[in-house]
């Protein structure tokens, strides 16, 4: 059997990191399987959704390598999700009911009174055709539920063994609105049939949706795909994991420098047996990721990590791929630069300022003028890779200086900063002028 996944976000903001997790390990599963990832835009509620959060959507699974074998728009699709419907309601599964949403809370309150559960009672199955004729004349419109059988569903998850829903303890589920809005279940049902998903891999908070959904899938006469449910993200501390975060936006974290591949890396192995280091490619990750790597505690989210990551994939990255980069920040000073301060890169755009340390403008610190002095009057007059050996060591003889006492003074003088790229390579990238000059004390 051939896999075939999908990931179904709406339309009605930005891609966050929780659903790009989904989106993600829905993408590794299939791309590992040989398989296809099918990206179905969830846009039925037409007030809510954009065509800029959709574009934002295709974007951010783009620039994270998330690309898809199919593209679907479900608000294309109401014609199939209207012919579904009729199909349950001939067949006795999906009902008219005519509560409000204050009656239907006053029972629910009245049951937990009674130490009941706050389980639907399906009043709406007794009407008469006079009885909804009267709550239509009154200006009422039905919502429809669709009927559980009440019975065990079993199902082996992928990702947490095996499983059972009783839907005998649930009330039957909501699949059309008072003003006829399709809401997610039954649409989802529909496709995942018609598009022959074959796997559906999601949170763990929809364990008990599945229940009622395998239902369905059999009302309907379909194939029920294979479920996997994934243990939900927490913080690094264990956590709900905060808003602050849980909402961070992968277009934020674009514009806050963040890596395609330390992201990909970090959500698609946190959770799991694998060692949390940044993966070759995002093929890779695909091509190593297994479900029964994934434990079952909550996966812990922590930037930390994110930042970690994100500095292991700037540290690896070939010039030939940062060239463009580079040339875009008005940062490119050659293959030799770029290796010599991407050790120091903990976000791409750091290459600005290291940019400057060797172009200028640089104000040294020159905290003993004396010292400063003596460094340039044994400065060579020919700068080339052996300037800074040869150099500190001639320093050395002429103030006696070594250590942290001879090369802190000098870096401070020569980049203005206490850190930074290995003196060896950058300093004879600075050029003898602009030495000169910081020894002299001046801005260059």
């Amino acid at each position: 059997m051939s896999v075939k996944v999908r990931f179904a976000p709406s339309p009605t903001g930005k891609l966050h990191v929780g659903n790009v997790r989904t989106a993600l390990v829905n993408w590794m599963f299939a791309k590992g399987q040989g398989g296809q990832f099918v990206l179905r835009i969830d846009d039925t509620d037409l007030a809510r959704s954009t065509a800029e959060f959709e574009q934002g959507i295709e974007i951010d699974l783009a620039w994270l390598g998330l690309l898809w074998d199919e593209r679907h728009n479900q608000s294309k699709r109401f014609d199939r999700y209207e012919a579904a419907a009729e199909r349950l309601k001939a067949s006795g599964r999906l009902y008219a009911c005519y509560e409000t949403a204050e009656e239907l809370d006053r029972r629910r309150k009245v049951q937990l009174s009674r130490g009941l559960p706050p389980v639907y009672d399906r009043a709406a199955l007794d009407l008469t055709d006079a009885e909804k004729a009267a709550y239509e004349a009154e200006g009422r419109r039905p919502h429809w539920r669709f009927k559980l059988d009440g019975k065990r569903v079993a199902w082996e998850d992928l990702a947490r063994g095996h499983a059972e829903v009783d839907t005998a303890s649930m009330s039957d589920p909501v699949l059309i609105r008072e003003d006829g809005l399709f809401l997610y279940t039954l649409p989802s049902v529909v496709d995942d049939i018609e598009m022959d998903i074959t796997h559906v891999i999601r949170g763990e908070d929809h364990v008990t949706n599945t229940g009622a959904q395998i239902e369905i899938f059999e009302a309907l006469g379909g194939p029920v795909p294979a479920f996997a449910h994934m243990p939900l993200l927490v913080g690094a501390d264990g956590a709900a994991l905060s808003k602050r975060l849980g909402s961070l936006s992968i277009s934020e974290m674009r514009d806050l420098g963040y890596e395609p591949i330390a992201i990909t890396s970090h959500l698609g192995r946190i959770g799991t047996s694998d060692p949390l280091e940044v993966g070759e490619s995002i093929d890779a990750l695909g091509a190593s990721f297994a479900f029964a790597k994934m434990g079952r505690s909550p996966a812990r989210y922590d930037t930390a990590d994110l930042d970690r990551l994100n500095a292991q994939a700037l540290h690896a990255m070939d010039y030939k791929v940062a060239q463009a980069r580079l040339a875009k920040l008005d940062a490119d000073l050659g293959e030799g630069f770029w290796n010599a301060i991407r050790p120091n890169l903990q976000k791409f755009a750091d290459v600005v300022e290291l940019a400057s340390i060797v172009r200028g403008p640089v104000t040294p610190v020159v905290e003993d003028p004396a010292f400063a002095a003596a460094a340039l009057a044994v400065l060579p007059e020919t700068i080339d890779e052996t300037l800074w050996p040869t150099w500190t060591n001639a320093v050395k003889e002429a103030t006696g200086a070594k250590g942290k006492s001879l090369f802190m003074p000098l870096r401070l003088i020569l980049t203005g900063q206490p850190h930074g790229p290995e003196m060896a390579t950058i300093a004879p990238m600075i050029g003898r002028e602009r030495i000169v000059k910081r020894l002299q004390g001046e801005t260059a």
